[in-house]
């Protein structure tokens, strides 16, 4: 609202708010254009229960990192002691940019690009998080497609990576695990994960042809995501209750069966022992941030998304702590789920647990598929932990392509509202036939491009520091408070602003920093990538990077007036920046604040 001349009044019902508007402004019924407008927009829609907001948080954040990453990591820089840098990352920068950004989003009621008319110039930061989605989205199903083509062929009485005697086996192959010497040969697991599902060819330059069974999972896939989110908020608030709420039971499950296996205490005591001596390594404090970067899924635009849809009442600080203390206690209980497996393992091949831990594809799709080929009914434990991993990979998928569409949707709502489902349906073809590119016989190599470079870890950091800093010292750390203050009717814990000030960009910059000088080329196995594809990388990874400072040089240069107009029109909120139903409007003379 601009400078009016008259006195406003605060205007507020149990229903509904209302804008205040200056007498002499009223048209006597007349409806405006903008009321016309408003009316042709069919509503965006909001969270109808109760939990519908917190298990969507709850599915988004807890994915495949908190059980395929943590407790690698864990275990790899000191066990317990680990959760020293772990938890200090969280405390001065997870909790305080999971609790920036879905109260960004419940303050504007609008997704990742309308929120930057808090500051403008600061657009570019919802540019890039869009691209970084679009990015995600398009490699990050791949996981799923892997995880629903193993879960397909655990439906058997034999797995076929259990045994030597399958049509894709090699001569070196070998599945009796308590061999010593295993230096020329080749495992069933790992032949069935190169040979069968991918048929691995020797590089980036070698893409083969399409995996067709593979194009069949990554079409079932791209089908549950659309189902799960094409009705809206309210729909999909009720598939989370299931999505959200398996992955639990699963992993309860493989507790029990993985705490009750010989030699499982050796992989959890591996699992919590502290190593104190580890957190004088850098490496470890690196580790510490970046993972807590990765699970918590931050700078995507996906949680302003899911705060957008609140009621602007909602208190989202309690939210937001509850969703990352889920999100850190889910981690650390699949790392005893992991490292009961991983003892079992070091009891059957009379192998260090330090040789056995892996990371990511290897744990899930090589690791854990070795191990229950050894157990009992060993296609249900398959059934159980692949189901597991295809939910937790989902539930966060289509929270991102939510984040994606509402981005865009709000940006254009007269185009692009009335036709949602079909909107959501091209996105989803569009990324699916792109995706084409991850599942050809050479798509490993394709995958672990976009996975280390388009929506990497630098690119977040990047992207999180200027989105910290934007709304911490441009906006205003105390007026951003105060906007959180009257939406939840109290004033949250004063630390949370010193982190945003102060701690968050901080430790965002140093990560970001050691990142780029610890950047080594790109392998895979002992394959490293040619120079061409390192470039292809780095074209990925700067799409997203370059619309922060290119946004905010485009508007400099079409803006008009002096440098003093131009920065106050790049650095001041929009009129429109708070959604109808959501100013506060004070009982004083001239310009309200917004």
């Amino acid at each position: 609202m601009g400078k009016t001349g008259q006195s406003t009044v605060d205007v507020h019902t149990p229903t509904e708010d209302k804008v205040a508007v200056p007498f002499e402004e009223s048209d006597h019924g007349v409806p405006s254009v903008d009321q016309k407008k408003a009316e042709e927009i069919p509503d965006r829609g909001s969270w109808k229960g109760k939990f519908d907001f917190l298990l969507s948080c709850v599915g988004y954040a807890i994915g495949l990192g908190n059980v395929w990453r943590f407790p690698y990591l864990c275990g790899k820089n000191g066990g317990g002691a680990f959760l020293i840098p772990y938890f200090l990352t969280l405390v001065f920068a997870g909790i305080p940019l999971f609790f920036l950004e879905t109260s960004l989003g419940q303050f504007t009621s609008v997704g990742g690009l309308g929120v930057w008319k808090l500051i403008p110039m600061m657009k570019g930061v919802g540019l890039a998080a869009v691209v970084l989605s679009f990015w995600l989205n398009i490699y990050y199903i791949i996981i799923i497609a892997w995880a629903l083509y193993y879960l397909f062929n655990s439906f058997g009485s034999e797995l076929p990576w259990q045994s030597c005697d399958n049509p894709w086996n090699t001569a070196k192959c070998f599945s009796n695990y308590s061999l010593t010497d295993t230096t020329n040969l080749t495992s069933a697991v790992t032949e069935f994960w190169e040979r069968n599902m991918h048929q691995l060819t020797d590089g980036l330059d070698q893409p083969g042809e399409l995996r067709w069974p593979l194009v069949g999972t990554l079409a079932l896939a791209w089908v549950l995501v659309y189902f799960s989110i094409w009705k809206g908020v309210e729909w999909t608030g009720k598939v989370v209750y299931f999505s959200a709420t398996y992955p639990y039971f699963m992993l309860f499950i493989l507790f029990f069966r993985g705490v009750t296996l010989p030699g499982a205490i050796d992989g959890i005591l591996f699992y919590i022992t502290p190593d104190f001596n580890k957190l004088v390594s850098s490496e470890v404090w690196l580790d510490a941030a970046t993972q807590i970067f990765f699970s918590y899924g931050l700078g995507l635009g996906s949680l302003i998304a899911l705060g957008s849809y609140n009621n602007y009442n909602n208190d989202v600080y309690k939210d937001s702590i509850i969703v990352c203390c889920i999100n850190s206690c889910t981690s650390m209980f699949a790392g005893f789920v992991i490292f009961s497996i991983v003892g079992f393992m070091s009891y059957i091949t009379k192998k260090p647990v330090k040789e056995l831990a892996a990371s990511g594809p290897g744990l899930a799709f090589l690791a854990y598929p070795q191990a229950v080929t050894q157990l009992p009914m060993s296609s249900l434990w398959a059934i159980l932990f692949f189901s597991m991993l295809m939910m937790l990979g989902l539930d966060s998928q289509f929270c991102t392509v939510e984040g994606f569409i509402t981005a865009l949707i709000d940006e254009f709502p007269l185009v692009l509202r009335k036709r949602k489902k079909v909107f959501i349906l091209v996105v989803c073809l569009v990324s699916f036939l792109i995706g084409f590119s991850n599942i050809t016989q050479g798509g490993l190599y394709v995958f672990k491009l976009f996975d280390y470079y388009s929506a990497s870890g630098m690119c977040l950091l990047f992207l999180v520091f200027f989105e910290t800093v934007s709304i911490a010292w441009l906006y205003g750390a105390e007026r951003f408070y105060k906007d959180i203050e009257d939406m939840i009717g109290y004033r949250p814990c004063a630390w949370w602003k010193l982190c945003w000030m102060f701690f968050t960009p901080l430790i965002c910059l140093s990560v970001f920093t050691f990142s780029a000088i610890e950047m080594t080329p790109l392998t895979l196995g002992s394959y490293v990538y040619p120079m061409w594809g390192q470039v292809v990388g780095w074209f990925m990874a700067l799409s997203s990077m370059v619309l922060i400072p290119g946004y905010a040089i485009y508007m400099f240069c079409t803006s008009k007036g002096s440098l003093k107009q131009r920065w106050r029109k790049m650095t001041t909120s929009r009129e429109d920046s708070r959604p109808a139903g959501h100013e506060v409007i004070s009982n004083t003379m001239g310009e309200a604040s917004v």
